[in-house]
């Protein structure tokens, strides 16, 4: 009698320590359910969860913390039947708080049995909205991870390509340069030569647009008062909008100033521009607008101007917004684009150090924003206009291609300039001390030890007050050059030419 009298003892006291676990988990709600799916027991990890306490639950069916779509499609109960027939049902899902608020809920049910029959279930319910969220980020981040990745894989593809591309093109407008002096008053000839001339310049514009979305396009960025750009280049977006398209402005009197390369940014907005015109075939609004963004963003922070181009088109499908950035991709009828346009965007938000984002609607319109840096310089004021004027002295031409040499050394020879041209960096060297020279212009891209920059670098060290100009068509070390040499991007023409000559310090 004793002894089953402490074993009762022993069993109440282990009930007992079971219950104070249960209802003391806060964590977790662990309660348990009738048959029918009514609340019999609750926990302080409930209460704390969900927000009833123990006298507003007691009684009530646990449907009520389904959504109200849910509890329409029946799901509560098909929870309890499959508890039943498979011995566990557990799953993630949105729950419902008393004051209406939703959590992401892991969920576990179990079906209880006494003596073979079911007599109820016991319940485990976890918030971990938290842990969803983190994971939402990471895949995220994830997912814009891959992108970039690929991006740069096509970026390296292209780079290499605009790179040969711009050496044919230089040679192809210098020569039609001399073409041009020798035609006359033959207006077949003369016809011949401008059509060529308009598609080498349409060659070179793509090129570009392919060397942006690279990000290596030789850049000079400069500090800029984004309303005094648009203002300056109102007439050419809208030319670029046509007659059915109003273009509307908002742009925030405080705007941070930003750094950019100036015409690789009116290009962006050109080609934003145009894109949402050709989203509107029937007419709408496209508004340019800019304000100022702090950002705080684990892969992205700091201050930002964030300048938006809004339209009231079409939109764009969600199966397409993952491919729009991609060089060549368009979804443009044959002969109406190019499928460079927004790499060209998404090239130069990146390479001058901010991001391009989406968010389009089907039916309701698009919005494509770029972030730049915020630029603490004030920008400057005064530009330049500097005319083709002749020009004499010894040029120094550093270019490994000959047919690009030949090109270059006519169009200086036609500015007044003597030239000598040697094929690499050490052979420069060598000239230099031998013969002396009034300026160097070097390709950056050349064959052997160092390259035009390289020579730059050293000739800054041994004859610091030798004028130095930079060519190239594209380059992964040009990036590196900003502030220190001027830059000459291939294809030239021979009034650039002058105008970066003009512009060297003496």
């Amino acid at each position: 009698m004793v002894k089953k009298l402490n074993q009762q003892k022993d069993l109440f006291e282990s009930e007992r320590s079971f219950r104070l676990l249960v209802e003391g988990v806060a964590d977790y709600a662990l309660y348990m359910l009738d048959p029918t799916g009514i609340v019999t027991s609750w926990n302080i990890g409930g209460e704390r969860i969900k927000g009833y306490a123990p006298t507003e639950i007691l009684g009530q069916h646990f449907s009520r913390f389904y959504t109200q779509p849910d509890r329409a499609s029946g799901k509560p109960l098909r929870a309890l039947r499959i508890a039943r027939e498979q011995g566990r049902y557990e799953e993630e899902g949105w729950r419902v708080r008393k004051d209406g608020t939703f959590f992401w809920a892991s969920v576990i049910i179990d079906p209880i049995y006494e003596d073979g029959n079911l007599v109820g279930f016991a319940k485990v319910t976890r918030d971990i909205t938290e842990r969803r969220n983190a994971q939402l980020k990471l895949e995220a981040m994830q997912k814009q991870l891959a992108e970039s990745q690929k991006l740069d894989a096509l970026g390296q593809l292209t780079g290499g390509v605009a790179h040969d591309f711009n050496n044919l093109l230089m040679i192809i407008s210098g020569s039609l340069h001399v073409l041009k002096r020798s035609a006359g008053d033959d207006d077949r000839l003369q016809r011949a030569i401008s059509a060529i001339d308009t598609a080498t310049k349409r060659g070179a514009a793509l090129t570009s647009q392919l060397l942006t979305f690279a990000r290596r396009q030789s850049v000079n960025p400069q500090s800029i008062d984004f309303g005094e750009r648009i203002a300056a280049i109102g007439e050419v977006l809208h030319a670029g909008v046509g007659s059915s398209v109003r273009l509307a402005f908002d742009i925030d009197r405080t705007v941070w100033p930003i750094k950019a390369d100036v015409s690789e940014l009116e290009t962006a907005l050109l080609n934003l521009v145009i894109n949402a015109r050709d989203a509107m075939p029937e007419g709408g609004t496209v508004t340019i607008s800019a304000g100022n963004r702090s950002l705080s963003d684990p892969l992205r922070s700091g201050d930002f101007v964030a300048i938006s181009v809004t339209d009231t088109g079409v939109g764009i499908p969600a199966d397409v917004l993952d491919k729009i950035f991609e060089p060549f991709f368009t979804t443009k009828p044959m002969g109406k684009g190019t499928g460079l346009g927004l790499s060209q965007v998404h090239g130069f938000a990146h390479q001058a150090g901010g991001t391009v984002e989406v968010d389009s609607e089907l039916g309701k319109g698009t919005t494509f924003t770029i972030l730049l840096p915020r630029e603490m310089d004030a920008p400057r004021r005064e530009i330049a206009d500097i005319a083709q004027s002749r020009g004499s002295g010894r040029v120094l031409l550093v270019e490994d291609n000959p047919d690009v040499a030949a090109v270059s050394i006519a169009l200086l020879e036609q500015l007044g300039y003597q030239v000598r041209r040697v094929a690499d960096a050490e052979t420069a060297l060598r000239e230099i001390e031998l013969n002396g020279v009034d300026f160097v212009f070097s390709d950056i891209v050349m064959p052997g030890k160092m390259d035009g920059l390289g020579l730059a670098h050293r000739l800054r060290e041994i004859h610091p007050g030798l004028p130095i100009l930079l060519a190239t068509g594209y380059s992964d070390v040009a990036a590196g050059v900003r502030g220190n040499f001027p830059i000459l991007r291939k294809p030239y023409e021979i009034h650039e030419l002058s105008e970066a000559i003009a512009k060297l310090p003496r």
